[in-house]
């Protein structure tokens, strides 16, 4: 470990050693997210603190190490743009980051194009009429440490949690599997230069599969479940899904 003296040059003060990534982890937790639960009163009378519970809590703080380069030097990609340019000027809520430019490892482009694929998905099987899909990822962590399926109250019979499910059964998020799945190392992100990603119409040239992920996959089978048949397909898949996803 460095010292204080040793990372700020003219330093006169008492020397003093940095903090391990893991020591300061552990000060975050208590004095950040305990501290504020303790702040947070429930409707029984007690403190939020009474609900976590640690060794059950998937807690990820800055799970990379360090992150010294942001904004939009590190997020702008190779065009200048950011994705509210790429994708339908602000009809598809996105966060920031960018697609042209980034490799298909940076979630803020690969987990963008599967998004679009399920919720098309979606739509096309006749699950819902109006689809979102959301995913959150942590920097170091394969599985989605989020899915969030809104879909307007314009399911088709099987209810927004149960289209999760499907969602989870059918796809797999994780950077590495999008990429094969969507075919995303291949040369060819000339196409995506100009006119946005999406609403474009998937085609084959050159052996090379453009705009897959508006190609829907077919998830027409779940349409003329139950319930009850959903919840059968996740307890018979759940190791599958576990591999896949971050248990709620």
């Amino acid at each position: 470990m460095r010292t204080r003296a040793a990372e700020y040059p003219g330093y006169s003060g008492a020397d003093e050693v940095a903090p391990s990534m893991a020591e300061m982890n552990d000060l975050i937790i208590q004095h950040v997210v305990i501290a504020t639960l303790q702040g947070i009163l429930l409707k029984n009378g007690k403190s939020a603190e009474s609900l976590f519970d640690r060794a059950s809590c998937n807690i990820h703080i800055n799970p990379s190490g360090r992150f010294i380069i942001g904004g939009p030097q590190g997020d702008a990609g190779l065009t200048g743009r950011k994705i509210i340019i790429d994708t339908y000027g602000g009809w598809g809520a996105h966060g920031g980051g960018a697609f042209s430019g980034k490799d298909p490892t940076k979630v803020d482009r690969s987990a963008a194009y599967i998004c679009r694929q399920m919720a098309k998905s979606i739509v096309v099987a006749g699950l819902a009429k109006r689809v979102l899909v959301q995913l959150s990822y942590a920097i170091a962590v394969a599985k989605p440490l989020s899915l969030f399926v809104e879909t307007y109250g314009s399911e088709q019979g099987l209810s927004a949690a149960d289209i999760t499910d499907v969602v989870k059964l059918a796809f797999d998020c994780r950077p590495g599997a999008i990429a094969r799945s969507l075919q995303l190392r291949e040369p060819k992100y000339v196409a995506t230069a100009a006119y946005c990603h999406f609403g474009r119409d998937a085609y084959e040239e050159n052996g090379m599969k453009f705009f897959e992920w508006e190609r829907p996959v077919d998830i027409s089978r779940f349409a003329s479940m139950s319930s009850a048949q959903i919840q059968a397909e996740v307890a018979a898949n759940q190791a599958d899904i576990d591999a896949k996803w971050v248990r709620d």
